[in-house]
């Protein structure tokens, strides 16, 4: 028996991160509601970091963005992996996307100190 492929992949994943338009956004919302989706979510980011770092033009400010746009709709169950994403590496593409991370306040949201 063949294992189905799955879906969506994490270059189309990657794709909708880098876009990340208003229709980008709601499909990334509801892949974010199904928690079975959540490895494709961060094999997806990791593509797109990847990518991002090895480009020739570096857009800190979009990586950003996307950082803080996660932290603040990202659920509380992946607020972690999001930031164990965000410190897998010192590069710069990492880095930027840590400082939009850390700026949306999503992982003192889901884990507030006691």
């Amino acid at each position: 028996m063949q294992a189905a492929a799955t879906f969506p992949d994490r270059d189309s994943v990657a794709e909708k991160l880098a876009a990340l338009g208003e229709s980008d956004q709601s499909y990334l919302k509801l892949l974010m509601e199904n928690a079975a989706q959540d490895e494709n979510l961060v094999e997806g980011l990791y593509r797109h970091l990847s990518l991002a770092a090895e480009a020739r033009l570096l857009n800190s400010l979009k990586l950003e963005r996307l950082g803080e746009w996660l932290g603040s709709n990202a659920p509380a169950r992946l607020q972690i992996r999001l930031m164990e994403t965000a410190r897998s590496s010192q590069h710069a593409a990492y880095q930027a996307f840590r400082t939009g991370l850390v700026r949306s306040g999503g992982l003192e949201r889901a884990y507030p100190k006691a």
